[in-house]
């Protein structure tokens, strides 16, 4: 399957053009970004076209990968789709519901396979741990969770201090993670109660449709000292940690590229394709109208 990357910047660089570049049956074909020269620069390192035009870059491939911001990438995962390509794409898939909504439409009608790159649902170690709590869960074993997400992204010198990242916090660029993962423990989200802690600090409380409630605690401004991710679930069985989350994220985006290859093969959705990224996006979007309602009454 030849893959087209979209995204020219650090998280292009470290995952995604070294992923597609080394994954068996996968080849990076063409690469375009908003900075031209940028793109023929990524491409040339890796064996690829650089583009500046999308659609003769569409034209290339076969799927498309995004490293883009969230507000760019729902608009050009639609004309992709529309396009006939198959989807790699980053999470959140959008910022609200409607455009959420429009892109899960689209690769419906245009009938090709997507897949949401989640980290750590790709990580093999992680998936034997899910496997075993989703084993030992059944019937009931797990009551709730808890997830803690501590990240330093809007330190200074961080390379993911991005303005968008500055503008949504942790609760849209690492609330997917974690709803996400509690949600492949617990069951789906059937609804969620948000509170604002300082700065970018969110908690939530979500219910599952099993009956099992669990916690999130997410910030992209916590200290580099304070940095780092927990997760567990408890019940009957115990209390279960999470493995650490993967240091290198290659390994894991070679895995979701070979899985959206496969499904795009088979015809077969993906657990995690586009409508899951949907439905994770609606819960972020009822707990930031909720904490957006909060500081108006504040106000």
């Amino acid at each position: 399957m030849r893959f087209g990357l979209v995204g020219t910047g650090h998280w292009a660089r470290i995952a995604h053009a070294p992923a597609l570049a080394s994954t068996p049956g996968v080849s990076l074909a063409a690469v375009w970004g908003r900075n031209a020269g940028a793109a023929r620069s990524m491409a040339a390192e890796h064996g690829a076209a650089g583009f500046s035009d999308v659609s003769a870059f569409f034209d290339a491939v076969d799927a498309v990968a995004f490293a883009v911001p969230p507000d760019v990438q729902a608009p050009l995962a639609i004309r992709a789709a529309e396009a006939g390509k198959h989807l790699l794409l980053e999470k959140p898939v959008a910022l609200s519901v409607s455009d959420a909504d429009k892109l899960a439409a689209a690769v419906s009608t245009a009938g090709v396979a997507s897949v949401v790159f989640l980290t750590h649902q790709f990580d093999t170690e992680i998936r034997a741990w899910l496997a075993d709590e989703q084993a030992r869960g059944a019937g009931g074993g797990w009551s709730g969770g808890v997830a803690v997400w501590l990240g330093a992204a809007l330190q200074p010198d961080s390379p993911f201090n991005t303005p968008w990242r500055q503008e949504k916090g942790g609760l849209w660029d690492l609330g997917p993670h974690v709803v996400a993962m509690l949600w492949a423990c617990l069951g789906p989200v059937t609804s969620v109660t948000a509170v604002a802690g300082g700065a970018d600090v969110t908690h939530l409380v979500l219910w599952h449709s099993g009956g099992a409630s669990s916690t999130a605690t997410v910030t992209l401004s916590a200290p580099a000292a304070a940095a780092g991710t927990n997760l567990f679930v408890w019940g009957e069985a115990g209390r279960s940690v999470m493995p650490a989350t993967p240091d290198d994220p290659v390994d894991a985006l070679r895995v979701a590229a070979m899985e959206l290859a496969g499904s795009a093969e088979s015809g077969r959705p993906h657990p995690l394709d586009v409508r899951f990224g949907r439905d994770v996006v609606r819960v972020l979007a009822d707990a930031q109208a909720q904490l957006e309602a909060a500081r108006s009454a504040e106000g």
